[in-house]
């Protein structure tokens, strides 16, 4: 599909909607949005505001291709400007999802803040959450990383970040986290919570489907007391693990204490007592899940 420059404008059609120009063959002609308060992009405004149900926001070119080309999820539209939806004809492929087009500041007017990264999509929820058993299932060695609370987005966002790049099968969460299809921990994550598989539920009934399944449950901790995690990865080759973390301050709850195989840390130097815990996770990921670990290895 190939945006002509009548994108500044569009030609019109029956009860005066608009329309880019494209080339090629094409599923859903982009439309031109004029006016914020189309009601073509209702669903857009409502979503900044977290009122859109069923849907979640992506945003920037790379996390919207990404949500085209390999995620989990049905793309309902996509809204950007000319420039950016050139750009990205390649993930739109040949037959897109909905697609309309707005000027900057068409599209900062729906949001109510400084738009920069010229382009949004929205994304639709599974009508059932995913059980623990749809991540964890899968036999053989493998790792899956498992949060406890962790209630900020940016965290969780690079939590998924570092899952994706080492490897880890995926994310289990408790209720409490910060939602994985939240558009700020998509942002963070790069896209990795669109193809990363999570479950979000209770958290006692993950914890038991792990043990379950054959899983080490792996706490990650900065009690001095816990086990140096180099000595720790030596005995857990070939292992099916659980990498557990906790929210910075309260860390692990008292369910997960209770449930853990073992509790590591990652040594420090003197008078540092804790790494931000995406830092910490990114860290045990790669020395659990590195160098052969898991029986495969990272390139």
């Amino acid at each position: 599909m190939s945006i002509t420059s009548s994108a500044t404008r569009g030609d019109r059609l029956a009860g005066g909607f608009c329309i880019v120009k494209a080339t090629g063959p094409c599923q859903h002609a982009p439309v031109l949005i004029e006016d914020p308060d189309d009601p073509r992009v209702a669903d857009y405004r409502a979503a900044v505001r977290g009122r859109a149900d069923g849907l979640f926001l992506c945003e920037g070119r790379l996390v919207v291709a990404r949500l085209l080309g390999g995620s989990r999820y049905r793309v309902r539209s996509v809204l950007a400007t000319a420039p950016v939806l050139e750009d990205l004809r390649d993930a739109l492929g040949p037959a897109p999802p909905p697609v309309f087009v707005a000027s900057t500041a068409v599209i900062r007017s729906i949001f109510g803040f400084n738009f920069h990264r010229g382009c949004l999509a929205l994304g639709e929820r599974p009508e059932q959450p995913a059980s623990p058993e749809s991540v964890i299932a899968p036999a053989g060695p493998r790792i899956v990383v498992g949060l406890d609370e962790v209630t900020d987005p940016d965290n969780v966002g690079a939590i998924f970040r570092n899952a994706a790049a080492f490897g880890a099968a995926g994310v289990l969460l408790s209720p409490g986290c910060a939602d994985p299809l939240y558009r700020k921990t998509i942002r963070v994550s790069m896209g990795g919570t669109l193809s990363t598989p999570f479950s979000r539920t209770e958290w006692g009934g993950t914890l038991q489907a792990l043990r379950g399944a054959g899983y080490t449950l792996v706490a990650l901790s900065p009690d001095p007391g816990a086990e140096a995690i180099g000595t720790a990865a030596e005995r857990l080759v070939s292992r099916r693990l659980a990498v557990i973390v906790g929210a910075e301050g309260p860390g692990l709850g008292e369910q997960t204490r209770a449930a853990a195989d073992l509790r590591v840390r990652i040594p420090m130097a003197p008078g540092v007592d804790s790494l931000n815990v995406a830092t910490a996770c990114g860290i045990a990921l790669h020395r659990l899940a590195g160098g052969g670990i898991m029986g495969g290895g990272l390139s």
